[in-house]
């Protein structure tokens, strides 16, 4: 990306914040602070260049205000600028918070969330009710002609910024999915690193399917959203003291805090250092979602005055109990898992045989022809992205259902180890079949507990059958050392051949569909096995996508 370029993308993320138009004095000041020295000439000039492309729109005097087409360029023209940006955004939002819990004055951290009936907002209510949420402070705000309600709700990440107000510097690390158990928090189940990400990571969990707000309610029993932050050891004393003052003015959401180099909910902690974990601030609102409910959810979006905030409810029950901390398991990360895997890949490409990785999801077999259907016109229709092969299996412990196993892109890690050149999975993520074509969302493989196409699938966001918007498929990044390229060149060829696509192969430090990989590698990027199962989704077929992988002789698949 050129320097002119990243001045454009900064000036689009500038306007996106503003409720009105803005002037190049404005920008120019705010490009100042975030380390771009460019006077109001220079940003008038950059400006006239958005307005050709018709990313922002001039409002005569008062200035430019960003258009939808800049919205959209901003939110998916430069995403390897974007998986370095999300975690920039929570570093800013930690500085820009200066609440005063002694005053109960300042900027808070807010999440902004959109209800569409009555019914959404008593359960809201009572989650909040039950103490789980950071705080019972909200702003209600009627819009749309009266028919919504947007509510706004203190985030975690004002915890991060109050503490660094004290000295006392905190560093998020993870969000994900949080394990509880007769209401005593048990271990992280799922996770995702703030860094290396395009998707917030609380956000990537925010799916009827992942969490269990309710239960936990009814059953003390569930999984809610959580992030975990590692603070200074020597801060410790500071830092409970400073969260119990908080909680005294109704700010909490604490949920564990280790001491020093103790490995907390699953997750471990370097000696000289502490691990604390907090409920997200999107909490109640995961609850409204798992019943169906239309609601839109946004998090850590902007800062909002104290003072403008009022308690939802006026007394709160809180429903979790203090973690024992006995469960000694610790997450498998998703890279670790797939190194495993990769390692026993002995997929010959000459002589069509040996062991690949396989995803198998998991449909009832009374959908099993329409499956079959689904997965055909899929393949057929892009014969150049969409793996063919596949073998139905049973199910191991319900005959009701059968398994479909694809061709996982491991797969191609594997066959490349094999033959001696080293690859490192690096994202997966959601690729749109524009023109050209442009990774719309990142996520690393290190750092996440999860194979982020599941999260995709999981969050309707593929668009692989739907013909009202571009295609989005699943594919992923692979790195690979550039002394290697021919040899790997030819390998992907003959794999090719057998309908196992790459999409793309890239050069030394080149940006390859908007992605990019270290200096002195290459990229390449490979389609999803995933990819036809989310299509069956599409369509409205109940699936489990990948439930399982493991290895399987590719002779014995079927072909589409």
């Amino acid at each position: 990306m050129s320097e002119s370029e990243r001045r454009m993308i900064e000036i689009l993320r500038i306007l996106n914040k503003q409720e009105k138009a803005t002037g190049s004095k404005l920008i120019a000041d705010e490009l100042k602070d975030k380390g771009f020295n460019l006077g109001e000439r220079a940003v008038r000039y950059h400006m006239q260049i958005l307005d050709e492309k018709g990313y922002t729109e001039r409002m005569g005097y008062s200035g430019r205000r960003i258009t939808d087409l800049g919205r959209e360029k901003l939110e998916k023209g430069l995403i390897y600028d974007q998986v370095d940006f999300i975690y920039s955004k929570f570093e800013e939002l930690i500085y820009l918070t200066n609440f005063n819990y002694i005053t109960r004055k300042g900027n808070v951290v807010v999440n902004t969330s959109t209800i569409y009936n009555e019914e959404s907002y008593n359960i809201i209510k009572d989650i909040f009710a039950n103490g789980l949420s950071v705080s019972p402070y909200v702003n209600l705000n009627r819009v749309k002609n009266g028919d919504a309600l947007e509510i706004k709700t203190i985030c975690g990440t004002t915890i991060d910024g109050i503490l660094l107000n004290e000295g006392i510097a905190s560093q998020p690390v993870y969000g994900g999915l949080l394990k509880i158990e007769d209401n005593h928090p048990v271990a992280f189940k799922e996770l995702i690193s703030y860094k290396k990400t395009s998707i917030t990571p609380l956000d990537a969990f925010i799916a009827p399917e992942m969490t269990s707000v309710l239960d936990v309610i009814t059953d003390g029993t569930g999984y809610i959203p959580a992030n975990f932050r590692l603070i200074p050891a020597v801060g410790k004393q500071k830092t409970i003291d400073t969260l119990s003052k908080l909680k005294e003015i109704g700010i909490n959401g604490t949920i564990a805090i280790s001491e020093d180099g103790e490995n907390i909910l699953g997750l471990p902690v370097n000696k000289g250092m502490i691990g604390l974990a907090i409920i997200g601030g999107i909490t109640p609102f995961c609850a409204v979602q798992e019943l169906g409910y239309d609601i839109d959810i946004k998090i850590g979006e902007e800062l909002e005055n104290f003072e403008k905030l009022t308690p939802i409810v006026n007394t709160v029950d809180h429903k979790l109990k203090t973690s024992s901390n006995n469960d000694e398991s610790k997450i498998p990360f998703i890279l670790s898992k797939s190194w495993n895997l990769i390692q026993q890949v002995n997929f010959d490409v000459e002589k069509e045989k040996g062991d690949i990785v396989a995803n198998i999801s998991y449909i009832k077999k009374e959908d099993l022809d329409d499956a079959i259907d689904i997965m055909k016109e899929c393949y057929e229709s892009d014969t150049k992205y969409i793996n063919p092969h596949y073998q139905i299996l049973s199910h191991p412990t319900d005959d009701n259902k059968l398994g479909i196993a694809t061709v996982c892109s491991l797969s191609i890690d594997g066959l490349l180890v094999n033959n001696g050149i080293k690859t490192t999975p690096k994202y997966g993520g959601l690729l749109e079949l524009t023109e050209p074509a442009l990774f719309v969302d990142l996520i690393s493989y290190s750092g996440s507990s999860l194979d982020p196409h599941k999260i995709f699938i999981a969050k309707d966001m593929t668009s692989i059958t739907k013909n009202d918007r571009p295609k989005r498929l699943l594919a992923s990044i692979k790195e690979i050392p550039y002394v290697a390229r021919d040899h790997s060149i030819s390998l992907l060829d003959k794999l090719s051949k057998l309908g196992i696509p790459t999409y793309k192969i890239g050069k030394p430090r080149e940006i390859i569909y908007n992605a990019k990989v270290d200096n002195y590698n290459f990229g390449i990027v490979t389609g999803s096995g995933l990819n036809t199962i989310a299509a069956i989704k599409e369509k409205g077929i109940d699936v489990e996508v990948k439930a399982d992988t493991k290895l399987m002789p590719f002779e014995n698949m079927d072909k589409l």
